[in-house]
This record gives C-alpha cells, sequence and structure tokens, in this order.
C-alpha cells in the first residue's frame, strides 16, 4: 500500500507521455498532409504554366492534370476524413495509363501488343474499383466499440467509414 504514489505517479508519466506521443505524431501528419497538398498544387500549376508557354494543349496534358486533381482530392479525404482513399489510387492508376496508352499511340502512331497489355491493366484495375465499391457496400468497416461513422463520399453518395 505505501508504493501508491509511486503508481499514481507512473500513471501521470504515462499520460503525459501518451499525450505528448499524440501531438508530435498528429503534427508531423498535418505537416505533412500541408506539404503533399502543397507540392501537388505546384507541380500542376507549373504543368499548366508549361502548358500555356507551350501554346497548345494535348490530352496528354489534360489527363496530367486529371492525375494533379485527383492526388489533390486524396490529400483532402484524407485531411478530412484521416483514411486513405484506395479507389483514388486506382483512379491516378487508370488515368496515368490511359494516358501512357494515347501517348504511345499518338507518337508511334501503330497499335501493337503494349496496347492490348495496358488496355488489360486499366481493365483489371476497373475490376478493382468495382470489387473495392462492392465490398465496401456490403461490408462496411466497423469501429472496435461497434460505432459507424457515416461520411459524405467524393461521388455524393454517402459511405460507412471508421473515424
Amino acid at each position: 500500500m505505501s508504493l501508491r504514489w509511486a503508481e499514481s505517479m507512473r500513471d501521470k508519466v504515462h499520460g503525459l507521455a501518451e499525450s505528448l506521443g499524440n501531438l508530435l505524431v498528429e503534427s508531423f501528419h498535418y505537416l505533412a498532409l500541408f506539404a503533399i497538398g502543397a507540392v501537388t498544387a505546384w507541380a500542376a500549376v507549373m504543368a499548366f504554366l508549361g502548358m500555356v508557354d507551350k501554346g497548345n494543349v494535348t490530352v496528354d496534358d489534360i489527363l496530367l492534370l486529371f492525375i494533379y486533381l485527383e492526388l489533390g482530392a486524396m490529400v483532402g479525404i484524407y485531411f478530412k476524413t484521416n483514411h486513405m482513399p484506395v479507389r483514388f489510387l486506382i483512379y491516378v492508376a487508370i488515368t496515368a495509363l490511359t494516358r501512357l496508352l494515347i501517348s504511345d499511340i499518338s507518337h508511334h502512331h501503330r497499335p501493337d501488343m503494349a496496347v492490348v497489355y495496358v488496355s488489360g491493366a486499366i481493365l483489371l484495375l476497373a475490376l478493382a474499383i468495382l470489387v473495392v465499391r462492392f465490398a465496401s457496400s456490403r461490408f462496411p468497416a466497423v469501429q472496435g466499440d461497434g460505432h459507424r461513422h457515416r461520411e459524405q463520399r467524393h461521388d455524393g453518395a454517402a459511405a460507412e467509414t471508421l473515424d
């Protein structure tokens, strides 16, 4: 019974360390999100200025801007919900492959087996989005305490996710 003060002190030190650790982790988290968002915006502006300087815009350029848009949306969604939207990563991959496909055909002017491979990869990614959407609607994420959090998805529908 004489060691109660030590146990109380240990609990206080543990609480202080946990609070300080959470503060540092969350500070780094927000700093990194702001940095990623700023770099994405900067890259998009530089790409746009390059298009203006070039004097014309190609489909490649427009798809590049869509990639930056999706990356910015991912940062925004992650900032608001603390959840990485996996579907957006797949959208970025599809857009990048589409950009590669269009660039390859427009520069080489001859379709070959690479077109079939890239098209197959785009189809597989589209199927992956279908699976992810089906799984998230059929099996919504549940927190450890059983609470669900409803959030507004990018496409306007409601989705249940973890806090």
